[in-house]
């Protein structure tokens, strides 16, 4: 059977959280969001989940994943580790925090052969979303895609966030993408962000990245390119990260890759803080109620 990958990114520590939120319970018997993903997933077509992890998570990764989603679906777990996909390149002693969500992603080219598509472990995406993924990723056609949402739809009450800003042309072709750090509503109720001395406003229908993606194989030889200039040149910088949307934009730039900007009825919602998790708690609820998804999600 063809595979069509989903490529979790589940190697963060949750900083902001206060713990490992990956695998923090959110629906009436221990589910995570990553079970409400991985199940739309599934019904949407996709055979083959990726779970990109730490090392130290392993055991806890398998135990509850590996053997959740029945004999037909394939499912792998790969780690990330400041010393893989480095070459010849010497990682500083100093270094603690991770390359980034790039470097995270090259981790999965060992178990991925053909289209897949990629989420962060931690949000919630909706069933729609999937369905237009597992659609794109069944064309014949080299572009990749990205599904984006309105910027007001995936703010948090409790924090400031960071999206990544779309800027899309008239084919609904994607130009680039502007990472755009601290994110918050000013108290004018004004979406607002650091930039030089102040602050910039953004719209509230503003299209934003939130890391859903869809790749052909061709995207790992991109991304190696990039990371490799990546290390030469900034390796040295102990907070240096490298982001999947910085390999896009020299995609596109340099390579003239089409990258498709999809668009879902779905509501994206996620976790950044600890204070958000009774507001998920209730979205679950909510979506239980109204048939989206059973009561106990895998009957177990």
């Amino acid at each position: 059977m063809k595979k069509t990958s989903l490529v979790l990114l589940a190697a963060g520590m949750g900083s902001r959280y206060g713990s490992l939120k990956q695998m923090d319970e959110f629906g009436p018997h221990g589910e995570t969001i990553m079970d409400y993903s991985l199940y739309d997933a599934k019904r949407a077509g996709f055979n083959h989940f990726v779970f990109i992890i730490r090392e130290a998570f392993r055991e806890a990764f398998e135990q509850k994943f590996a053997k959740r989603f029945g004999e037909d679906v394939q499912v792998d777990f790969v780690t990330q580790e400041l010393d893989k996909g480095t070459g010849d390149y010497k990682v500083p002693e100093s270094r603690q925090k991770p390359w980034g969500t790039a470097h995270a992603l090259l981790m999965a080219e060992e178990v991925v052969d053909g289209n897949f598509a990629i989420i962060n472990a931690d949000d919630y995406y909706g069933v729609e979303s999937y369905e237009t993924l597992y659609k794109f990723l069944q064309t014949d056609t080299d572009d990749y895609c990205i599904v984006a949402y309105e910027l007001e739809n995936t703010l948090s009450d409790y924090g400031h966030v960071n999206r990544g800003v779309c800027r899309v042309d008239e084919r609904g072709n994607l130009i680039d993408v502007e990472e755009c750090i601290a994110i918050r509503k000013d108290e004018n109720g004004n979406i607002v962000f650091p930039h030089d001395n102040g602050f910039k406003s953004l719209e509230a229908k503003t299209k934003v990245s939130m890391n859903m993606f869809g790749f052909r194989s061709s995207y790992f030889k991109l991304a190696q390119e990039e990371f490799s200039k990546f290390l030469t040149e900034r390796g040295t910088e102990e907070k240096s990260e490298l982001y999947i949307p910085f390999v896009l934009d020299y995609a596109i730039k340099n390579k003239g890759q089409h990258i498709n900007v999809l668009t879902s009825p779905s509501h994206w919602f996620g976790v950044t803080y600890k204070d958000d998790k009774p507001f998920v708690q209730e979205k679950f609820k909510q979506l239980i109620v109204d048939g989206v998804y059973p009561e106990n999600l895998w009957g177990v």
